[in-house]
């Protein structure tokens, strides 16, 4: 019986051995990330980890959430607000543990420290953070790198990321169906509104950047006037044509406009009570003194940014702005159930009610300033 003992640590041995040997001899194929680089990853995939603003999201679109083994430290946060859908459909993300910082600042010990091993790191917005080169090197794991994109002009680079997911994944046929459901819908809403004559004019403040703004923060090329062929007083300066993804716009300019519709990007309450776009338009002096305050024609929509786009609720917030501008046109939507679809496709669960409640309940709705 004794000899048979000392031949425990020599079986141990060999089964570390031989276990060692086949996760390094395990096959490998190649992709081809959105920065051109040639990466080895495994055939199979089935543990991973994403680093940068809006990987999760993407990954989320896929199905792919039970694969994440860890998250950066914007999951774990407690916040009054949060306009994530694809965190809201998870709640089990903040459960997992902290690989790094969020905005793509990895730790590369904390990533070898984990008790499962990511075989593939996605991380998105390349040139923000820890390099993902350098992260390959220290932690000998292969980083595909995304480029974020939008629905807008950079809409090429987004479905480019989704089909470099798809191909790492192995589920092209979802990156198939998520770029056919997107160009689907913008195709709708375009159909719907190209041939409008007597067009309103409006515009959208509030929306968030690296942090919630007050009022005069807008995106002059913001997607969903874009789809629904709004005319938004941003983009009639100077800066027609460039694409600017966010932009400051004076008072005076917009109090010269004077738009016939305003809309509030529900992110500004962030600020709290007192600040941001809700108090201005209140309070302000020039604000009350345009034709939509006093008209009550300003409506709350869905936060553009949360940790980047939003691109779910970008699709729900042009559907509500297309009813409101040509309620004609639009009179068989209903924006909430609308938006509860885009979500279920998206994020595989209906949250549109669990976002409007966090903001005050004013998602889709008219801001009545009496």
């Amino acid at each position: 019986m004794m000899k048979n003992i000392y031949w425990i640590p020599l079986i141990v041995f060999l089964f570390l051995a031989l276990s060692a040997f086949f996760a390094v001899a395990q096959p490998l194929r190649q992709i081809t990330d959105a920065n051109l680089r040639i990466v080895n990853i495994p055939k199979k995939i089935d543990r991973i980890i994403c680093s940068g603003p809006g990987c999760l999201r993407l990954i989320t679109y896929f199905g792919a959430q039970n694969l994440v083994v860890a998250v950066d430290d914007m999951e774990t946060k407690k916040r009054k607000f949060d306009a994530r859908p694809y965190f809201l459909a998870n709640p089990q993300f903040k459960k997992l543990p902290v690989f790094g910082g969020f905005r793509g600042y990895d730790d590369p010990e904390k990533i070898l420290g984990l008790k499962i091993l990511p075989q593939v790191i996605f991380k998105t917005y390349a040139t923000m953070g820890y390099n993902p080169v350098e992260l390959e090197k220290k932690t000998e794991i292969p980083v595909v790198i995304l480029e974020y994109g939008d629905l807008s002009k950079n809409r090429k680079k987004l479905f480019n990321s989704l089909d470099i997911i798809g191909q790492v994944l192995q589920k092209e046929s979802r990156a198939k169906e998520l770029v056919q459901f997107f160009n689907q819908h913008i195709h709708e809403l375009d159909n719907r509104t190209k041939d409008v004559d007597d067009k309103k004019t409006c515009f959208v403040g509030g929306i968030a950047f690296k942090g919630p703004h007050g009022f005069q923060s807008t995106e002059p090329s913001y997607p969903p006037f874009r789809f629904v062929n709004a005319k938004n007083i941003a983009s009639t300066n100077d800066m027609t044509g460039k694409n600017f993804h966010h932009s400051n716009f004076s008072k005076e300019k917009i109090l010269q406009a004077n738009p016939d519709i305003l809309f509030l990007d529900l992110s500004t309450l962030q600020m709290g009570e007192g600040h941001g776009g809700l108090h201005e338009l209140k309070n302000d002096p020039v604000y009350k003194g345009l034709t939509a305050v006093e008209t009550n024609k300003v409506y709350g929509v869905l936060p553009y940014n949360w940790y980047t786009r939003n691109f779910g609720s970008v699709l729900a917030d042009a559907w509500y702005i297309g009813q409101i501008l040509y309620p004609d046109r639009f009179n068989d939507i209903n924006p909430e159930k609308k938006a509860n679809d885009i979500y279920e496709f998206l994020v595989s669960k209906p949250v549109f009610n669990s976002m409007n409640s966090l903001f005050r309940g004013m998602v889709f709705q008219q801001i009545d300033f009496n």
